[in-house]
Formats: C-alpha cells, sequence, structure tokens
C-alpha cells in the first residue's frame, strides 16, 4: 500500500508538472509573439514615416521603392518569425482541441491580412507616374487598415497567454488539494501499518532481546511460546533450541571442569611433593659440593704450607717446592671451577666483572694448559696480543678461552697445532682458539653450543662447556661463534681446521 501511494503521488506529481509546464510554455509562447508584434509595430512605424517622407519629397518611383526596401524586407523577416511560431502553436495545439488550433489558425490568417496589406501598398507606392495624393492616399489606407489587424492579433495572444496562466492557477490548486489528500491518507496507511504490524512485530522482538540477554548471563531457561510460522517465529524456535543445546552443553563443561580441577588438585600435589624432594635433592648437593669444597681445600692449605715451608728449609730443593705450590694453587682453581659450575646449575651464577689485560691473560692460560699441550703432542702458539683491557669476569674468561683450547687438544690432536689470536675491531677485541684438525660438519655446527655436548670424561682439568661459555660471553655484552672450515689465510696447515671466536666489548681508556 505504501508503495502504490508512493507511485500514484510521483505519477500525479509528473502528470501535474507536465501539465504546468505546457501551460507555461503557451504563456512564454504567446508572450514571445507579443514581443514579436512589437517589433512589427515598430518597423511598421518606421516605414510610414520613411514612405511618407519619401512621397512628400517627390521622390521618382524607383528612388522610392529603394528608399523603403529595407524597412520592408526586415518587416517580412518579421511575418516569417511570426507565422513560424503560430506553426509550431498549431502543432502544440493538437491535443488540445479544435478551437484552440482555430485560434491559431485565426491568427495565421490575420498575419497573411496584414502581409498582403504591406505587399499592396509596396507595389503603390513603386507604381510610376502617380501623383502625391495618391500615394498618400495608399498610406493613409495602410495605416488604416494595418493597425486594426495588428491590435486584434496582439489582443489575441493577451487572451491566450491569460488563458495559460489561469489554466496553471487552477492546476496547482488542483495539485495542492490532491497533495493534502494523499498525505492524509499517507499518515493513515502509516499509522495503521505501525499499530497494526509494526509494534506488534516489535513487542515479539523484544522478547528475543530479552531471551539473548538471559542467554549472556548463562541463564537458558527460555520458554518463548510462539507458534507462528513467519520469520520471528522461526527465529524464537531457533534460539529456544540454541538455548537447550548451550543448557546441555554447560552441564557437560561443568563436569568436565570438575573432573579437570580433580586432576588439577591431584597434580598439583605431586608437584608439590616432587619439588620439596627436589628442594631435598638440591640441599643435598649444594651440601656435597660445600663438603667436598671444605674436604679438598683443607689438605690443599696444608700442602701450600709445606710446599713454601720447604721452599725456604731447603734452598737446594726450591724448583721442586715451587712445582708442587704451582701444582696446588691449580686445584684450587679447579675446585673454584667445580663450585662455580655448581651453582650456574641452580641459576645462582654471579659474574664479576672487572677490567683484565690481555696478556696477562694469554699468559696464565699458557701457563695452565701448556703442559698439557705438551703431553698431547701439540705445539701452542701465541699471538702477540694488543696491550687492551677488556672489561669480564677474569676467572670465567680464563676458564672458556682455556676450555676452548682443552676442546681443540681433544678433538683436533691429529693436526698438531694449536694457535691463539686477538685483534682490536673498532670497540670490540676479538680472541680465537684456532687449531689444525678435521674441522666441524657445517650440519653439527648449529649444536655445538648445547649444553656440554663437547664435555669429555677423559680431559685434564673440570673444564665447561660450549654452552655454558656462550651463556657467559653474553652475559657480558659479548658474541662466540664458530667457523669451520678456515680460510686459506687463517688456516694453520692443509687440514680444514676450525676457529671459535670471543668478542668482547673494550675496556674505556
Amino acid at each position: 500500500m505504501l508503495t502504490a501511494g508512493t507511485v500514484l503521488t510521483a505519477m500525479t506529481l509528473f502528470l501535474g508538472m507536465g501539465r504546468v509546464a505546457d501551460g507555461l510554455g503557451t504563456a512564454l509562447a504567446a508572450e514571445a509573439r507579443m514581443a514579436q508584434y512589437s517589433i512589427l509595430s515598430t518597423r511598421v512605424s518606421t516605414f510610414l514615416v520613411i514612405a511618407t517622407e519619401a512621397v512628400q519629397s517627390g521622390l521618382p518611383a524607383d528612388t522610392r521603392a529603394e528608399r523603403v526596401a529595407p524597412v520592408v524586407e526586415n518587416i517580412h523577416a518579421t511575418f516569417a518569425q511570426l507565422e513560424a511560431d503560430l506553426g509550431r502553436a498549431v502543432a502544440a495545439a493538437e491535443d488540445a482541441g479544435l478551437d484552440q488550433q482555430s485560434r491559431f489558425g485565426t491568427q495565421s490568417l490575420g498575419l497573411a491580412r496584414m502581409r498582403a496589406l504591406l505587399d499592396s501598398t509596396v507595389r503603390g507606392l513603386a507604381a510610376p507616374g502617380q501623383d502625391r495624393d495618391g500615394l498618400r492616399a495608399h498610406l493613409d489606407s495602410f495605416a488604416s487598415n494595418f493597425d486594426p489587424l495588428l491590435n486584434q492579433a496582439v489582443n489575441t495572444e493577451v487572451l491566450l497567454r491569460r488563458e495559460a496562466l489561469e489554466r496553471v492557477e487552477n492546476l496547482r490548486g488542483t495539485l495542492s488539494l490532491l497533495a493534502i489528500v494523499m498525505a492524509a491518507l499517507a499518515l493513515v496507511v502509516v499509522l495503521a501499518f505501525y499499530f497494526g504490524l509494526i509494534r506488534p512485530q516489535f513487542r515479539r522482538l523484544d522478547r528475543l532481546r530479552q531471551a539473548a540477554r538471559q542467554i549472556r548471563h548463562e541463564d537458558f531457561a527460555i520458554a518463548l511460546h510462539d507458534t507462528r510460522r513467519d520469520e520471528i517465529g522461526l527465529l524464537y524456535a531457533e534460539t529456544e533450541r540454541m538455548a537447550q543445546a548451550l543448557a546441555r552443553r554447560q552441564e557437560a563443561v561443568q563436569a568436565e571442569w570438575a573432573r579437570l580441577s580433580e586432576t588439577v588438585d591431584r597434580r598439583t600435589e605431586e608437584l608439590r611433593a616432587a619439588n620439596a624432594r627436589l628442594e631435598r635433592a638440591d640441599e643435598t648437593r649444594r651440601r656435597l659440593f660445600a663438603d667436598i669444597s671444605h674436604e679438598l681445600r683443607t689438605p690443599l692449605t696444608v700442602i701450600l704450607m709445606e710446599a713454601e715451608i720447604g721452599r725456604a728449609a731447603f734452598p737446594e730443593g726450591r724448583d721442586a717446592f715451587a712445582t708442587i705450590e704451582t701444582r696446588a694453587t691449580r686445584l684450587n682453581r679447579r675446585i673454584d671451577d667445580l663450585l662455580r659450575v655448581a651453582r650456574s646449575d641452580t641459576g645462582e651464577l654471579r659474574l664479576d666483572p672487572r677490567p683484565v689485560f690481555l696478556p696477562d691473560l694469554f699468559a696464565e692460560v699458557i701457563e695452565e694448559v701448556g703442559a698439557e699441550c705438551d703431553n698431547a703432542g701439540l705445539t701452542l702458539t701465541a699471538q702477540d696480543p694488543p696491550h687492551q683491557r677488556v672489561s669480564v669476569d677474569p676467572n670465567w674468561l680464563r676458564q672458556i678461552v682455556s676450555g676452548l683450547v682443552r676442546n681443540a687438544i681433544r678433538h683436533a690432536r691429529a693436526g698438531g697445532a694449536i694457535h691463539l689470536a686477538a685483534r682490536t675491531d673498532a670497540d670490540r677485541i676479538e680472541i680465537a682458539v684456532l687449531d689444525n684438525g678435521g674441522g666441524i660438519p657445517p650440519d653439527r655446527q648449529a649444536a655445538i653450543f648445547d649444553r656440554f655436548t663437547q664435555g669429555s670424561e677423559n680431559s685434564q682439568g673440570f673444564g665447561i662447556g660450549l654452552a655454558l661459555a656462550k651463556w657467559v660471553i653474553e652475559a657480558q655484552g659479548g658474541q662466540i661463534a664458530v667457523q669451520s672450515p678456515l680460510t686459506r689465510d687463517e688456516a694453520l696447515g692443509d687440514a680444514p681446521g676450525t676457529k671459535v671466536s670471543l668478542r668482547l666489548p673494550c675496556e674505556p681508556d
């Protein structure tokens, strides 16, 4: 109904506006022709003035014809334009009825009479041998006959314009009344549509919204009870089925949650008991390391004291006692290494960074592992390191470099050579351990930093794993990297060889 009313209103407005446009077009056309008649009147007056002057001047016939010819030509142009306008008006008035067409036909007839009257007067003025009085008689006859015809034509156009405007005004009143009636009918239809259909559906949708709120609050006891089979009724049925499914799912989830809570409680107790056992085991391990440290340090202290006393008391045995003292000191360091690694396993590793002079570091490493290289038949060489300091934990750095040399002793003994090198690069120092062994396959290089993968029970001293070395170096702002095979410029021989590099920040001057 709303669509039909809208279409009817649109068609009425379309047709009405078309009629209004036709009326306004008729009025404007009449107004345009009235303007043309005004132009015609002006040009005819000009013709009379020129013709009268030519007659009064006694000009010959051909001269008179030449004098009035331009004005007559303009008058004929105006006649042609008026005839064309009237022809279009007659064609447009075919739907308006015979009476309207006859009016325009009468206008055309009057226009033809005016043209004939003008042509007759022009021929009279151009006829030779006429006296002045005869010529005046022609002009007087033209003036007296042309003016009524022109007034009649103008009055007809005024009447046509007035009738057209009256039709437009009447049509405007009719359209206004029709618009009021249609607006009233539309309001009645909308109200009936709202109260008869929309409002009841809104109430049904309100019930559905309330049901959705219940579902949001996990209240699935929904009873809509609507048996209508329209879209909202089908949505009611689907909502009830959804609520029932959610209720069943909630029961299953609650049951599963109860079982999960029971499992979590049981696992929590098991974890708590396991943590207690781990704490006891960790405490036992710490106590074991402390006891080992105490039991080892006590005889070492006695050995060191006796070595000092022997060196002072027996000058001839000074070298032997010095060797005993050096070995005891080195064993004491091994105990420190053992305790540091033990603390690192428990997350209690503490670093003590301070400036380390590279030449001193190289001297300590060579002193510590030189004998091991000699025993293994390896040649240990060292580049003169730059006189530079790095800020690291000295004990850990010594252990890491010594451990890298021991790794080379174990895995690259066949090469027969190990080399220590160091160089400065911008604000970093690179310490490298190079060997002449068989190298590391590319597919295994990514795994060598796994925790203690390179450890060996047969190595001399305790040593540290590459994974721990990586952690210690990176914790102090450095990097550790491996390269295998070596370039020809760096290689110690024909074998592929391996290079492990430590990059550490320089100590500011």
